[in-house]
């Protein structure tokens, strides 16, 4: 692996609370109201949204921002990098203007949580396939493409791990050539975030000669001023849960952090509300589907109403909101956005579909003019509401989608969950496969009595070796 000497590097533990919180014009809720005869009491209070202070090392991270300086923050699950990066895009829309700033992430769930777009869709580059020249070809061939590219100031990137080497170089090379600009991205600043011990680039066929992650590519220590790394974890507040978990991404198998895993091993069932957690969709649709059909209660059908242009529209399809979501009477099912915050009404809370009301007025999702009403775990029961998930080309709104913030939750896949909070999970580890699958199954759960695991092998614990030389010069 080439050197990475000379690297400017700023570590200082980051402390931030992470609000799991998709972007959103429109977050009216109807407020805890379910009441014998199946009336309903609709209040709209105002939203709730936790206060967060920063501390004087966000605010020193920010102070970088604010004096133009391009960055890459990385840090363990729960460390708040969201957080921090949505304070980062406010400093950034003041200072450039929301035209000149651009919010991209390399996956749609990922893209909606920051009311922006996919990383590809930015770029105009479809889904990346050529080499250099036959994507810089399909850029030039696109005028709004070449319009973005040219309005850019700062480019936000999320989820940087699941971006390769080698198309960081390309996008490089195309921001250089389009803007007519020898330097480093044609000039324009970069805000990246991501954590490369967790899911990585996915490939067809196995190449070793391969780059497999963006910090292996020509231009990426060029592309940063400072790299930081938060170690302040939000997410989990047991110790030992935490030393466990920092072994595990690091890919050791300490005996006693794998003492603490085998008691979370048990011959018992999980806990009714606990999230089972698969690496395949496959296995995860099979366990909903069949859930579903033991309860043999009467379904609502929800579909989702999509608005926009092509080719926006289509991304609407990569978020997490579903196409067509069912619903019956003691379904169990997950917020896929925050609703509120103080009472824990956020990202990844569950519940139980305990009936359903007629609503009257505004938009229809079903055929009978139903709203679900959930009991969440966390206490309160309530109506749900259809939501909006936007897509984002700097300040224009250019497509939408109406759904109800659900999804199924008696089983969820590994991908999809990634930067939830989840308060218990069973997963069973022997089904994981590649680097960083069991770290992101494990780094979900807030606590040890919320973990329930089958199938243990140490095994599958491991990290991706040029990862783990990546992070030891950051140390």
């Amino acid at each position: 692996m080439r050197k990475m000497m000379g690297m400017k590097f700023f570590a200082n533990a980051i402390s931030v609370y992470r609000n799991y919180c998709s972007h959103s014009f429109s977050n009216s809720i109807v407020q805890k109201a379910y009441e014998s005869g199946n009336k309903v009491k609709k209040n709209k209070p105002k939203v709730h949204k936790a206060k967060i202070k920063l501390t004087d090392e966000q605010n020193n991270v920010l102070d970088h921002v604010r004096g133009g300086l391009s960055v890459f923050i990385t840090g363990s699950a729960g460390t708040g990098k969201t957080v921090l990066l949505k304070h980062i895009i406010k400093i950034l829309k003041k200072t450039y203007g929301e035209s000149g700033v651009f919010v991209t992430a390399s996956t749609g769930i990922a893209a909606c949580a920051l009311g922006g777009q996919t990383l590809h869709s930015f770029a105009g580059i479809r889904i990346g396939d050529g080499n250099r020249g036959m994507l810089l070809d399909l850029v030039l061939n696109d005028r709004e493409a070449r319009r973005r590219w040219n309005k850019a100031q700062v480019l936000v990137i999320d989820e940087i791990s699941l971006v390769d080497a080698d198309l960081f170089d390309k996008l490089e090379y195309i921001a250089k050539t389009v803007r007519e600009s020898d330097k480093v991205w044609g000039g324009i600043r970069l805000v990246v975030s991501g954590d490369f011990f967790q899911l990585p680039p996915i490939f067809k066929g196995h190449d070793p000669s391969r780059k497999e992650f963006a910090f292996e590519a020509d231009c990426w220590d060029a592309s940063f001023d400072i790299q930081v790394e938060l170690t302040k974890i939000f997410r989990q507040s047991e110790n030992r849960f935490i030393k466990l978990l920092q072994g595990v991404r690091r890919g050791n198998s300490d005996p006693e952090d794998l003492q603490f895993l085998k008691q979370s091993c048990s011959a018992s069932e999980p806990h009714p509300s606990a999230v089972r957690l698969y690496p395949r969709i496959d296995d995860v649709n099979k366990v909903n589907e069949e859930k579903m059909k033991a309860l043999s209660e009467e379904q609502v059908i929800y579909e989702a109403i999509d608005r926009g242009k092509k080719p926006w529209k289509r991304q609407l399809a990569l978020g997490l909101a579903p196409d067509k979501l069912v619903l019956c009477k003691g379904a169990r099912v997950m917020l896929i956005k925050n609703l509120n915050v103080m009472h824990r009404l956020v990202n990844g809370a569950t519940g139980i579909v305990t009936g359903f009301t007629e609503t009257k007025g505004g938009t229809v999702l079903s055929p009978d003019n139903l709203l679900p009403v959930v009991k969440f775990d966390s206490g309160p029961e309530m109506v749900i509401e259809p939501q909006k998930w936007y897509v984002m080309v700097g300040s224009r709104p250019v497509a939408w989608r109406l759904q109800l913030p659900l999804v199924l939750a008696w089983a969820l896949s590994i991908h999809k969950c990634q930067g939830m909070s989840l308060d218990r999970i069973h997963t069973d580890l022997s089904r994981a496969f590649g680097y960083g699958m069991v770290y992101v199954a494990l780094s979900r759960v807030r606590s040890l009595d919320g973990l329930h695991l089958s199938g243990f092998s140490p095994s599958k614990i491991k990290a991706h070796p040029k990862v783990l030389e990546f992070y030891s010069h950051l140390a």
